[in-house]
């Protein structure tokens, strides 16, 4: 029962990340930053929360594969699942339903794990207002921005959009810690592009700045994060999560553990919704 807690705790950032992306919040919006970014900044955040908009876009369905790499110390892969879902966007909300696992049916423990992941997100991202599904496609709320200051790097081209670059790292002083959630976050930090006509994140990458310790360090630790996020327009308006990989570096108990995930979205298309 012990390691299976264990797992829980190490193996959920991951997978959360995996599924869902960045979108936390726990505190109030402020406008600290220089005016350039900030209004970019405040137009994407603005964007995201138009719920109303977004209820009004096409519905979508798409197939979602994740795969997940647990490494020993020398790189060597112990323990490898895939998993491939059937995913429904509509309303705001996101709905995954797990198809098969290393290609077969899932079992009633791989079923389980996945209602847990889908509370999890739930709790973290928010729920949709039917109650149905969760908002992981929305990632920027007041609440995560006021952790942190932002930066104009440049401009660049995703995916042949005009887009802004822009850094971004944790507020000083660090805003205050009252969960575990809230240490992982004041530790991280990284790059945002910006769609520049439709203020919609194009691609973001996540870095750890220093190590977070899990339950004061007696269960483990957190050593290295990266990853990377690429959303892709799929429609006029609409913006959904197309790639992510992650790689995880840390300690369970006495064990060096290492992680890594990637996951892809394809066959995207309207979803048929009764007449």
């Amino acid at each position: 029962m012990k390691s299976l807690w264990l797992d829980k705790i190490w193996f959920g950032l991951p997978v959360l990340l995996l599924l869902g992306g960045t979108g936390w919040g726990l505190s109030s919006l402020r406008a600290e930053t220089p005016s350039a970014v900030d209004d970019v900044i405040q137009k994407a955040v603005a964007r995201s929360q138009r719920v109303a908009t977004r209820a009004a876009l096409a519905a979508f369905s798409y197939t979602k594969v994740t795969v997940t790499e647990e490494l020993d110390a020398a790189g060597n892969i112990k323990e490898r699942k895939e998993r491939l879902y059937e995913v429904a966007f509509q309303n705001g909300a996101t709905c995954a339903r797990l198809l098969k696992v290393n290609g077969h049916p899932p079992g009633a423990a791989d079923l389980k794990l996945q209602a847990n992941n889908e509370v999890n997100l739930r709790q973290l991202l928010g729920g949709s207002k039917s109650g149905k599904g969760d908002n992981r496609e929305n990632f920027l709320t007041p609440e995560l921005v006021a952790r942190y200051d932002f930066t104009m790097v440049n401009e660049a081209t995703v995916d042949g959009r005009r887009a802004y670059q822009i850094a971004f790292r944790p507020k000083t002083p660090l805003p205050p810690t009252r969960h575990m959630v809230d240490r992982f976050l004041n530790r991280i930090s990284g790059t945002i592009w910006i769609d520049a006509e439709e203020f919609e994140i194009a691609r973001a990458e996540l870095r750890l700045g220093s190590e977070v310790d899990l339950l004061g360090g007696m269960v483990g630790c957190l050593k290295k994060l990266a990853y990377t996020l690429t959303r892709t327009r799929v429609a006029d308006g609409l913006w959904l999560n197309t790639y992510s990989s992650g790689d995880f570096e840390g300690r369970k108990l006495l064990d060096s553990l290492r992680i890594k995930t990637n996951s892809k979205s394809i066959n995207f298309r309207p979803l048929q919704l009764p007449s």
